[in-house]
């Protein structure tokens, strides 16, 4: 778990860095110069542009190319759900594991550790499958602020607005949309029954809105769009209602024959009296 909120932090830094070191308050055109500028953000504002005069607006067009790339992502995405339920069912056995091996030694570590990837393939279970999506999407989201960012300092164009909120500008109120429905992603997801994923649950929407606050809106609509999709594939592929809770069945077993003890034994004395 550590190592995966190093990570998330590590990623976040880059995406910051990244940034903050390129020309992103400049014009974009076909004539930009760079590989970022004509494999990344030039293509991404091409598309855009196209949906936009497809559908209108600007706004309507980012919501077309977000839903486009999370359908190109879903194979991926299908399979981070699957491995994270999978994760979650062999949870018990990793515990069992956890007890068996509990102590610290190299050698004793060596062996659960043995077991535990001898676990995750017979169940089919991948760790590193939750980070490949991550960071598959992190260009993207940095191509995504480049491209909006660029095109709001493009004199020829005009993001406008989608619905009360202006896409050049931060919004607090999509911010914290975005944050909310990245909580209800998450709720409905694998981490709800991961004690060492919970922690996700309350740091990925608090960084989504300090982002989307300072971020123009353009970019939290991406989020926003991209959270109900997972959301939609979490409902198909997690069902969290079916989740079922424990029934503490020993425990009860164990208090019915201490009261039965009692009455063998009062059945007995009566016979003697006799």
């Amino acid at each position: 778990m550590n190592k995966r909120i190093v990570l998330l932090i590590s990623l976040v830094a880059a995406t910051v860095l990244l940034a903050g070191c390129t020309e992103f308050n400049e014009p974009i055109s076909g004539n930009s110069e760079g590989f970022w500028n004509e494999f990344v953000v030039w293509p991404l504002v091409s598309v855009i542009t196209y949906f936009k005069g497809l559908l209108g607006t600007y706004g309507l067009g980012i919501i077309a190319v977000t839903i486009i790339i999370r359908l190109v992502l879903l194979p991926l995405m299908v399979k981070q759900t699957r491995s994270s339920k999978r994760m979650q069912e062999v949870q018990p056995k990793l515990k069992e594991l956890q007890a068996k091996y509990k102590s610290k030694d190299a050698v004793t570590q060596q062996k659960y550790q043995q077991e535990m990837m001898a676990l995750f393939q017979e169940n089919g279970v991948n760790p590193m499958a939750g980070c490949l999506p991550v960071l598959i999407q992190m260009p993207i989201l940095i191509g995504f602020y480049h491209a909006i960012s660029r095109m709001n300092n493009t004199p020829s164009i005009d993001l406008g607005s989608f619905l009360i909120f202006p896409l050049a500008e931060p919004s607090i109120i999509l911010a914290v949309i975005a944050g909310l429905m990245q909580f209800v992603v998450l709720r409905t997801g694998p981490a709800m029954d991961n004690p060492q994923m919970k922690i996700m649950m309350y740091f990925m929407p608090v960084m989504i809105i300090g982002f989307g606050v300072v971020l123009p809106s353009a970019l939290t609509l991406y989020w926003v769009i991209g959270n109900i999709i997972s959301l939609i594939q979490n409902l198909v592929i997690y069902k969290p209602w079916e989740k079922k809770e424990p029934v503490p069945a020993p425990a009860t077993a164990g208090a019915r024959k201490e009261v039965k003890q009692p009455v063998k034994t009062k059945a007995k004395a009566g016979g003697a009296k006799k």
